[in-house]
């Protein structure tokens, strides 16, 4: 048995990225139960206290909150684990087997504030999210901002809360500023939709007036009008690398400590900039 944690079963990233898990454990013969945490700190410590009575082999976990010292029950356990993460991560410090899977968030988003850049924006508003991936994607933000020496406002950076109703408050937000970006980089796709739908909602048009830019490239991104640019990050294949080094772990097949493996990100650009 093989278990994976998710931060929020209705983003439509993490279906995607479970799918994955469960097509490569089930080819091994390992069957697959899922974990919702809501993406807070209770739930993830909970979760990881329900995996320590032994009834899976290995976990495949996007812990928003707990760090490498938390998940240390289960890797005493010898519960084979995989954390999905936003920016290169090694072990902890902890003398275990502690694998990680990433794609580089930092230089993801700084790829799409760049690509706004390029199109002749230079007042750029982010709406940054909680926990989880927040810290690299903003630092990618401000990266490019200082590459490009433009100014970074505190005032334009809003926090959500990786949802398209969050998405909405900090868009609203970020219009009533004296002086409005005239871009936007959500760091999700769900937050960058209830951008849209605030855009739309205060007669703004998109790109023409505010462009926005999300992150993930979920399926919604390109069946909506404007379709979204945004950074694909290939959630399926991540689920199956993910699985398939925590299956070289179990296997015998995986060096003796601990490992760090990234994953390609790619650009999109659609028509919302």
């Amino acid at each position: 048995m093989i278990a994976a944690v998710i931060p929020d079963i209705t983003n439509p990233f993490y279906p995607a990225f479970e799918r994955g898990v469960q097509e490569a454990a089930e080819a091994s013969g390992y069957d697959l139960i899922v974990f919702n945490t809501g993406g807070t700190a209770e739930k993830e410590l909970r979760c990881v206290r329900s995996l320590q009575q032994g009834r899976v082999d290995g976990v495949v976990g996007v812990f928003f909150h707990l760090k490498a010292r938390d998940l240390r029950p289960l890797l005493e356990r010898n519960i084979a684990l995989v954390r999905l993460e936003a920016v290169k991560k090694g072990a902890g410090g902890l003398d275990l087997p502690l694998d990680n899977l990433y794609v580089d968030n930092v230089a993801a988003s700084r790829a799409a504030v760049e690509h706004l850049i390029g199109r002749g924006h230079e007042r750029i508003g982010v709406i940054a999210g909680q926990g989880g991936p927040r810290q690299a994607r903003v630092l990618g933000y401000q990266e490019a901002l200082a590459a490009h020496g433009l100014a970074q406002e505190g005032a334009l950076i809003r926090d959500g809360d990786f949802s398209e109703e969050g998405g909405s408050h900090a868009m609203m937000s970020l219009l009533a500023e004296p002086l409005p970006p005239t871009a936007v980089f959500a760091a999700s796709d769900v937050m960058a939709v209830g951008a849209l739908v605030a855009l739309r909602e205060a007669g703004r048009k998109v790109p023409d007036d505010v462009a926005v830019v999300g992150f993930d490239d979920i399926p919604v991104a390109r069946l909506i009008t404007p379709s979204l640019t945004t950074v694909a990050q290939f959630q399926e294949k991540l689920g199956a690398r993910a699985a398939g080094m925590l299956l070289e772990r179990l296997d015998g097949n995986a060096p003796a400590h601990g490992r760090s493996e990234e994953m390609p990100y790619k650009l999109i650009v659609r028509e919302s900039a």
